[in-house]
């Protein structure tokens, strides 16, 4: 019979993946290392945990991920609204936690589909709340057209700006303008002046 969790020793592994994804990145972290940091034995980790990923997996659903929460005042001008999410979300997730974040999403889902898939929906979820509500105001006032999926447009705004975090850079004022134009001429009202 497996003995119970020392709450204290999980909080230090834990703490120590959340460390180690920054400084190392997700490839370099190893349960030798994870072990050394949070003071406790490779043993003690693996009876908690099946794999790194597991550990990582746990850290984030426990922790906050960056740029998940990124919502930001809504104005009157769509596009405006649009450039400034575009900006916020690029900016919080260029540094090395959100180039550790978004690498390491991507190996845990290779490796583990649920962890995966339940990492991506608490990054998601609430930029789907904000792209929702926003879209709903500017479909409220005749700017955007009834038909469009907020959730679709949602994943896309997520899919950008992690593909911009994958790489390591923060998406220029140049970029950001050309997504929201593109975006725009996809969704925007046809007899719409906003």
């Amino acid at each position: 019979m497996p003995r119970p969790r020392s709450e204290q020793a999980r909080q230090a592994v834990l703490a120590a993946m959340r460390v180690a994804l920054t400084e190392e990145g997700y490839s370099s972290v190893s349960i030798e290392g994870l072990a050394a940091a949070a003071g406790v034995s490779k043993q003690t980790i693996y009876r908690w945990w099946p794999s790194k990923a597991a550990i990582l997996g746990e850290a984030l659903l426990g922790g906050s991920l960056p740029g998940a929460d990124v919502a930001l005042p809504m104005t009157d001008d769509l596009e405006t609204d649009l450039r400034a999410w575009f900006s916020a979300m690029s900016a919080s997730l260029g540094d090395a936690e959100g180039v550790a974040l978004a690498r390491a999403l991507i190996a845990v889902t290779a490796t583990d589909a649920e962890l995966g898939a339940a990492l991506n929906e608490k990054l998601a979820a609430p930029i789907r709340g904000w792209v929702s509500q926003r879209l709903a105001l500017a479909v409220s006032v005749g700017q955007v057209r009834a038909d469009v999926d907020a959730e679709v447009i949602a994943d896309q705004f997520v899919a950008m700006a992690s593909y911009a975090a994958l790489q390591g850079k923060v998406l220029g004022v140049e970029q950001v303008d050309a997504l929201v134009g593109v975006l725009m001429r996809g969704v925007v009202a046809p007899d719409s002046t906003g």
